[in-house]
């Protein structure tokens, strides 16, 4: 028999209920929030490649211009006097060393001791000399001695022998009376007695002539010890040297003629040695100040003698002096840095100056009329070729200039028209430049 089970509270009914249905509002919220987070993601991916995208860089540029222009060149220089009295080591004929040296700048007058040599060698030739002249002396005493004995034994000599001859000729006069062998033998000694004296006559003047070229050659000996402590004296006295006119000290460098491009060689002091003829120290002249200034080799050909100046002195800012371009040298330095010496004479000296005090030169050229020029940066040298980048919409091209002077800041062109925009910086250059991806955080989150 089956036994049908009946519902009870306790156990829920087997049937299933019917769901229910999300409402509108809840989709529409649903699908706002999934369409503004996407929107954002797409702002926030368009933003980051914003950022991180590499931006061309801008290239200065200028316009051509035309006008009236006075190249100035502007240089460095050191000042010091005209006209130095230069202090050089005396022609002693070998090395010589230095024991006293006044500081450079040191205040001068006529007569101070500016450098000092050592004079041992000097000081050792004067006593070598000394005692060669005391042992010519006594040798010439000596061979005065010898002449004046020797002459008066050949008077004696000589006077004998002419006595002999006296006492011969009168037994000659005796012959007619005498043995004609006696008469012979007196013939015989007459001749004899005249011989004799023929021959201590010459004898004599041999041996005056010996003793006077003894005597001579003593003479010679001392007058060369004499001319030797002389020339010691005079090298001891040139190996002090001294000013000859007031004014500051200014000291050379070792070795000038043997410097390198970008080698300074120290100044002399205390202990080296020099030369002969080597210039150790000068004085200049304070009354006629100079500078010296190194320029580029391109501005060569813009200075000429006589261009005007102004100069400002370093350690005198406040004041403005005048000078003049008072010679030119050569071109010198490595293909790399090649220069040359500009003098320039000061117009209007002052008693504040002292000797290598650096100075500012503006060199003001010969004014120009009606002529295009653009900055110096803006010209580009290559093959050979001179040449600016003109802008061409938004991009440059190469043109081809002629150059007709330049100094460091402009630079005078002809072949292109006035106010066309030129680059001041190489376009290729710039385009070839990669950006600093280490500086930029966002460029690693976007890998």
């Amino acid at each position: 028999m089956s036994t049908a089970v009946q519902p009870s509270a306790a156990n829920p009914s087997s049937e299933a209920l019917p769901r229910k249905s999300p409402s509108r509002k809840t989709l529409v919220r649903t699908l706002s929030w999934v369409t503004a987070l996407g929107l954002l993601a797409v702002f926030a991916t368009y933003a980051a490649r914003s950022l991180t995208a590499v931006k061309p860089p801008a290239i200065p540029v200028v316009k051509v211009r035309r006008g009236d222009l006075s190249l100035a060149i502007t240089s460095r220089a050191d000042l010091r006097g005209g006209d130095p009295e230069t202090l050089t080591a005396p022609m002693t004929g070998g090395e010589q060393h230095i024991t006293a040296l006044l500081k450079a700048g040191a205040e001068v007058k006529p007569g101070d001791v500016v450098v000092q040599l050592d004079t041992g060698d000097q000081e050792f030739k004067l006593k070598e000399a000394e005692a060669d002249l005391a042992e010519a002396e006594q040798h010439l005493l000596q061979a005065k001695a010898q002449r004046e004995a020797e002459a008066e034994e050949d008077a004696y000599s000589l006077s004998k022998a002419k006595s002999d001859l006296k006492l011969a000729e009168l037994d000659v006069r005796r012959n007619p009376i005498v043995a004609a062998i006696v008469a012979r033998q007196n013939d015989l000694a007459l001749e004899a007695a005249r011989d004799k004296l023929v021959q201590l006559q010459h004898n004599i003047d041999n041996r005056q002539t010996t003793n006077n070229a003894a005597i001579a050659i003593q003479e010679a000996s001392r007058s060369k010890a004499l001319e030797a402590i002389k020339t010691a004296r005079q090298n001891i006295e040139s190996m002090t040297l001294t000013a000859h006119r007031a004014g500051y000290v200014s000291i050379k460098q070792t070795s000038p003629n043997m410097i390198f491009d970008g080698m300074t060689l120290p100044p002399f002091q205390i202990g080296d040695t020099v030369r002969p003829g080597m210039a150790i120290a000068e004085i200049p002249d304070m009354h006629q100040w100079e500078l010296g200034a190194k320029m580029d080799e391109v501005d060569r050909g813009h200075v000429a003698l006589g261009d005007k100046a102004e100069i400002t002195v370093i350690a005198l800012p406040t004041r403005t002096f005048h000078g003049h371009v008072k010679d030119v040298g050569g071109t010198t330095g490595s293909f790399w840095d090649r220069h040359f010496e500009c003098k320039l004479a000061l117009d209007d000296p002052a008693p504040e100056l002292r000797p290598g005090m650096s100075a500012i030169v503006v060199l003001t050229t010969n004014e120009l009329k009606n002529v295009l020029w653009i900055p110096a940066q803006a010209l580009f040298e290559a093959d050979g070729r001179s040449f600016v980048y003109v802008r061409s919409g938004k991009s440059f091209v190469s043109k081809d200039v002629k150059l007709v002077q330049r100094n460091e800041t402009r630079a005078i062109i002809t072949g292109i028209n006035e106010g066309q925009e030129v680059a001041l910086s190489n376009p290729l250059d710039a385009s070839n430049k990669k950006p600093d991806t280490a500086a930029n955080p966002l460029k690693s989150v976007q890998r």
